[in-house]
């Protein structure tokens, strides 16, 4: 006979779960019981944000549910804007945490961490929110979290054990069972054969591609050479094509010149996008508009009339939808489409960039010259706002970040140690001083781990874009010149490398050296400094 805990732990390893994320307290000590007898790594954050944002970045990286393991209340508050930022991206998250006994939840009497209603807080911010009386609801739980997975948008699910039941005893074997719930794979074939129609007689097709159509990347590709389309990436779809791709157009759809895109194509199939302000309206100018037919492929019924409604929908799997389009596309004749995408890469070149953009798409080039299979992950400062109006990686899941969306701060340095964890590549975290002071004590995670992250800090001496964001609006910049910290020392401190950049082009040297040592670096770099070297 083992307690729920220990069956708990089971119950992971039998679904394919190798990491988990979290910090232990007297409310959850039962669920550790039994993570020494599986594989399962478990890595211990700093905070639970941080656990949060690792379990993201894990996640974002190998496809898989990032899994956390949190306390009742603290644990899961703190951890809440983290599975924010994943239910904005539709990420999987799984989030296990403690709860107050049966009989004392919500009583009001004031138990160690109690919410009046925990269940009630988690589900803002997940798809589900189970409360597990016995093993049949943790069995029942877990499947039906695996399946959403699998075959839903993927968020966050949440699963709360009073401490009661933690302690239960079961004698049950483990039967990791994914319950076939409803999946929305694939539309009727006669939408698919109408949509297909109208891309072929369309006399100017365009291609908008967001996080939802990654997997399909490479049908992607073969759709968009037979239609000879341009295919607009948002941030989260960067990569779907090649940087180097005649069809590509890795920019911002918020940008004048991608407008003119959409506005110049009668037929536009959107795949896995949710049509976010952050990705079409960037700017907040109402200027988005597709006045051509609109075909729109998602997973998700209730996200698919949201933005701008579709005129042909086409509800199902990115993947699956696109092979079936290819089934009645033949190649086009040549627009010679590789031409105008020439030009319009050449017209957001000199139009669209202001000097501290260019900086900032040059230090994540240079990232991606001398380390050509690094992933990028970036948090809400310059650099990487930047990266969302024009950096292109070279393949999907090497550059994402939390500029877009929900667009939280501190969350690249624990998202790059999760991704870490899941790949054998190296990683490279893009932060800025002041989101790096929200989230700075995981450099020790990454120490204790040995996680080799490289830590680019984009150093104003505080919160430089909200400064020019009062600025612009004639507010007379409070709270935003922080100043920063001595953070080589910090980083020392805990155990890490830490170097400062002097000059620009010692950047490449910088980078080798940290790709090459078994822990985390953390290089700082002078904002006014470097956009005066280059």
């Amino acid at each position: 006979m083992r307690t729920l805990g220990v069956y708990l732990a089971e119950l992971l390893e039998a679904y394919g779960v190798d990491t988990v994320f979290g910090i232990p307290g007297v409310h959850t000590v039962e669920l550790y019981r039994g993570l020494p007898l599986t594989r399962i790594r478990h890595v211990t954050p700093r905070h639970e944000q941080g656990a949060g944002f690792m379990a993201d970045g894990y996640s974002r990286i190998t496809g898989k549910p990032g899994v956390c393991l949190l306390i009742t209340g603290p644990g899961l508050t703190n951890a809440a804007t983290a599975m924010a930022q994943a239910y904005a991206d539709s990420i999987p998250m799984l989030v296990i945490t403690g709860v107050n006994a049966e009989g004392r939840m919500g009583s009001g009497r004031g138990w160690l961490h109690e919410l009046k209603d925990q269940r009630a807080f988690a589900e803002q911010i997940s798809t589900t929110s189970t409360t597990i009386h016995t093993r049949e609801d943790l069995d029942e739980a877990m499947a039906k979290a695996f399946a959403l997975f699998a075959t839903n948008r993927p968020r966050p699910v949440h699963i709360e054990i009073p401490t009661n039941v933690m302690r239960m005893k079961v004698d049950a074997a483990i039967k990791a069972e994914r319950h076939a719930l409803p999946a929305k794979f694939s539309p009727e074939k006669e939408r698919i054969t109408l949509a297909a129609q109208m891309l072929k007689q369309a006399y100017s097709p365009l291609l908008l591609v967001g996080g939802g159509a990654i997997d399909a990347a490479a049908s992607i590709q073969t759709l968009a050479e037979r239609l000879d389309a341009p295919v607009i990436m948002t941030v989260n779809g960067r990569g779907i094509l090649p940087s180097d791709h005649a069809l590509a157009l890795p920019f911002n759809p918020s940008l004048q010149a991608l407008r003119d895109v959409m506005a110049t194509s009668d037929i536009t199939l959107a795949i896995g996008t949710e049509f976010g302000p952050t990705d079409y309206d960037w700017y907040e100018d109402g200027g988005f508009n597709i006045p051509g037919h609109l075909i729109r492929i998602d997973l998700d019924e209730g996200q698919i009339d949201r933005g701008r409604v579709a005129d042909t929908k086409l509800i199902g799997d990115a993947k699956l939808c696109v092979e079936a389009l290819l089934n009645h596309v033949e190649p086009a004749p040549s627009r010679s489409t590789a031409s105008r995408v020439k030009e319009i890469r050449g017209r957001v070149e000199r139009e669209e960039l202001t000097p501290i953009y260019r900086a900032g798409l040059h230090l994540l080039d240079c990232v991606k010259k001398t380390l050509p299979s690094a992933i990028i992950v970036g948090d809400s400062t310059q650099a990487t706002y930047a990266a969302s109006v024009a950096y292109a990686p070279d393949a999907p899941r090497r550059f994402f970040g939390s500029m877009t969306g929900f667009g939280t701060l501190g969350y690249a340095l624990p998202a790059a140690i999760g991704a870490r964890i899941g790949v054998d590549h190296p990683v490279v975290s893009v932060i800025g001083d002041g989101g790096l002071q929200f989230t700075i004590a995981e450099i020790g995670s990454a120490v204790e781990e040995r996680v080799p992250i490289i830590i680019l800090v984009w150093n104003n001496q505080g919160y430089g874009e909200i400064k020019n964001f009062m600025i612009n609006r004639e507010i007379q910049p409070q709270g935003v010149e922080i100043g920063a910290p001595d953070l080589c020392a910090i980083a020392r401190g805990y155990g890490a490398h830490a170097e400062r950049l002097s000059n620009a082009r010692d950047l490449p040297n910088l980078l080798r050296e940290a790709a090459s040592r078994k822990g985390p670096t953390l290089i700082d770099i002078d904002e006014g400094r470097f956009v005066a070297g280059l």
